[in-house]
């Protein structure tokens, strides 16, 4: 039974002791948020303790199993109506699944916080809609419309405030995925389809923590290919990324970077993020023209480093033209804004300007600022939910 936003908004007050929309709030007010699920969960959440049973101030980048998830499915050539939330847990999947045959997935990754007033808040969640919806397409693969999406974000966020970590200790992550759950022998679309949100609280993606990376160039695999898949966020680009990344890692280096397929001198992206590069005022970093993923975080470092005052980019960069930089940082949202120390390439190190002085400092600075609320949000990037 659909329930309307109004009864449902007044039955999540009650039992999440949700806040009177504020004027920041009503950011996502035009997809009208509504749900079949204001269900027997909410009734739970209500009676849980404000945190979940955990180490906050030692919280690693691994998964943590939290209370509920959020599915709804469709078939091929149909739409998505409301899902629903479900206890965390394993789902069902045919042998013959396309997700398993062929790969046919893909996700998103994003994170809810809380800030010191108590407020949670997303931040551009509906770029990441949008960028499922690009993917979909290339997966050939119907999509949530932004308003499904949003609307199983802020349900998957809320059913799991408890474990939402303390201001400062870290963010609630949260990963939308879109997977061909229905079966199929030959190659080809999936029947059926399933859109999942669950999440997890973590803290650094890197073991480093706050501290600078040391980066490995890849000069014997590559990422992606022009006319492939490098610019969405398909499942079946981290598979492949693994040994290039573990084999970096048995050396004593933070993650691996990559060059173009081509010509193996440009510069590309890292296994975790997009790469930007510091000389004098000058930002710049590789365009997002289909053999790189165009990131949220990325796009809003743009925007901010302009707002600053600094000339921004986006052009190709070659691995020399890197080396011979003052700085160099990676963005995502696992790493937000991380700066690195050194790059190693063909056995030569080179390190880079980093601390309090530096570009990247800078720049996380005004992105954290603005999330935590300190820094006005000008361009309505933030979502309150609670």
């Amino acid at each position: 039974m659909v329930i309307m936003r109004s009864t449902w908004l007044s039955n999540l007050k009650k039992s999440l002791r949700l806040r009177p929309p504020s004027k920041r709030m009503q950011y996502g007010a035009q997809y009208g948020f509504t749900s079949q699920a204001a269900s027997p969960a909410y009734s739970h959440v209500g009676n849980e303790e404000e945190y979940a049973d955990m180490d906050w101030d030692n919280l690693g980048f691994s998964l943590t199993p939290t209370d509920f998830m959020y599915a709804m499915k469709c078939t091929q050539g149909n739409n998505f109506t409301e899902g629903k939330l479900h206890p965390f847990g394993t789902i069902e999947l045919s042998p013959c699944s396309a997700v398993l045959n062929y790969g046919q997935g893909i996700f998103e990754g994003m994170k809810a916080m809380r800030r010191e007033d108590g407020r949670i808040v997303l931040f551009r969640p509906d770029e990441n809609a949008l960028r499922l919806q690009v993917g979909a397409e290339r997966m050939c693969m119907p999509s949530p419309s932004v308003h499904h999406f949003l609307n199983a974000v802020k349900l998957t966020t809320l059913a799991n405030k408890r474990w939402i970590p303390p201001p400062g200790k870290g963010t609630l992550y949260m990963r939308p995925m879109l997977l061909g759950t229905g079966s199929i022998l030959g190659v080809g679309p999936a029947p059926e389809y399933t859109f999942l949100t669950y999440a997890s609280p973590v803290g650094n993606y890197f073991q480093e923590g706050t501290t600078a990376l040391n980066l490995y160039v890849e000069a014997e695999y590559d990422r992606a290919s022009p006319g492939g898949t490098g610019g969405i966020k398909t499942i079946s680009n981290y598979g492949p990324a693994l040994k290039p990344l573990i084999r970096a890692k048995s050396r004593g280096f933070s993650d691996v970077l990559y060059l173009d397929s081509v010509h193996g001198k440009y510069i590309e992206e890292v296994s975790a993020g997009n790469v930007f590069l510091v000389k004098g005022n000058t930002i710049s970093t590789p365009p997002a023209t289909g053999t790189i993923l165009p990131g949220i975080t990325r796009k809003s470092i743009i925007e901010i480093a302009s707002d600053l005052g600094y000339q921004v980019e986006e052009r190709p960069i070659t691995i020399n033209e890197l080396l011979r930089g003052d700085e160099v940082f990676g963005t995502g949202t696992a790493v937000v804004v991380a700066p690195v120390g050194s790059v190693t390439y063909k056995g030569e190190r080179v390190e880079y300007q980093t601390g309090d002085n530096s570009v990247s400092k800078r720049l996380l600075s005004t992105y954290m600022g603005i999330q935590n609320g300190l820094i006005e949000d000008k361009k309505g990037w933030v979502m309150e939910i609670y």
